[in-house]
Parts: C-alpha cells; sequence; structure tokens
C-alpha cells in the first residue's frame, strides 16, 4: 500500500478483520475473504423464502429455539456441499444442466435442482411374492444430476437396482 500511512493500513483491516499484520493476512487476501461471504448470505436466504416455511414454526422454548437453528444450519450446510459437489463435478466434466429457462448452465444452484425434481414419486408395488418400487419421471437430466453427485445418489433413486 504505498503511499498510505500505516494507521490507514491499520484502519482499513481492523474494520474487516481482527488480524492487522500484513504479513498473515495481506490486503488481497482480506478481500477475497470478504467477498466470499456472499455466498454464505446468498445460502441464508432461504430462510426468508415463503417455500421454506419458517415463518410457520413458532418454538417459544429457548432450548428448542437453538435445536431448530442448529438444524437450519445444517441443513445449509448439506445444500451448499451438494452445490459446490454439482459445480465442481460439472467443471470437472465440462457438462452443463439446463437452467429455470432451459439454457445451459455449469453453475446451477441447488434451489432449482430440487425444484427439477419435483413431481417425482415412488411407486410401491407388492404382491404375495414379491415388492418392487418404481421411480416415475425420472428424466435424462436428473439421471446426469444424480450421476454427477455420486452412486450414494443413483442408488436412492434407482432402489429396485
Amino acid at each position: 500500500m504505498e503511499g498510505s500511512f500505516p494507521s490507514e493500513r491499520s484502519t482499513k483491516s481492523s474494520n474487516l478483520s481482527n488480524e492487522l499484520d500484513p504479513q498473515l493476512l495481506s490486503d488481497q487476501e482480506l478481500v477475497t475473504t470478504y467477498k466470499d461471504q456472499g455466498g454464505v448470505e446468498r445460502g441464508f436466504r432461504f430462510l426468508k423464502d415463503p417455500l421454506f416455511l419458517a415463518s410457520s414454526v413458532f418454538v417459544k422454548k429457548p432450548e428448542r429455539i437453538i435445536a431448530l437453528s442448529l438444524i437450519m444450519v445444517l441443513c445449509l450446510l448439506v445444500y451448499r456441499l451438494a452445490e459446490y459437489r454439482l459445480r465442481a463435478r460439472l467443471a470437472e466434466t465440462e457438462q452443463t444442466i439446463p437452467d429455470q429457462v432451459g439454457k445451459p448452465t455449469a453453475r446451477p444452484t441447488m434451489r432449482w435442482v430440487f425444484q427439477s425434481f419435483e413431481g417425482i414419486e415412488l411407486l410401491h408395488v407388492q404382491t404375495s411374492t414379491t415388492s418392487l418400487t418404481i421411480v416415475l419421471r425420472l428424466e435424462v437430466v436428473h439421471r446426469l444430476i444424480l450421476a454427477l453427485l455420486g452412486p450414494l445418489y443413483e442408488k436412492i433413486y434407482n432402489p429396485s437396482g
């Protein structure tokens, strides 16, 4: 930071971090870390989404509020990990999937992926000799997403095979 006073460096860093030593955290690293918080902030948007139905949950006891908060944070963690994994696998394999308007994207949101799986149902057929589960309305794009996420996900949507 040529031409600036040392006190300016300390003030700028202390506004964003507790780390004041430029040897441990450069200005560029500080800015990058700060900008990366946007992903987390976007992740918490789902709490305000009417589809999440968070406003319909009412808990009174502090222990239940803490438990519900923990569950929500764990849900967000799973959501972000799945999104990261899918995007990474799409990039590795140089593939895309259709977005909401049908355009190819290599950076889909998990919200869109979850919505694309709406309407897929399991049909359980049970006779006196056998039991069979059939997955209905699973399309090629769904199979691609499951394959990119890994064998465990494919197995969940292929219970008979």
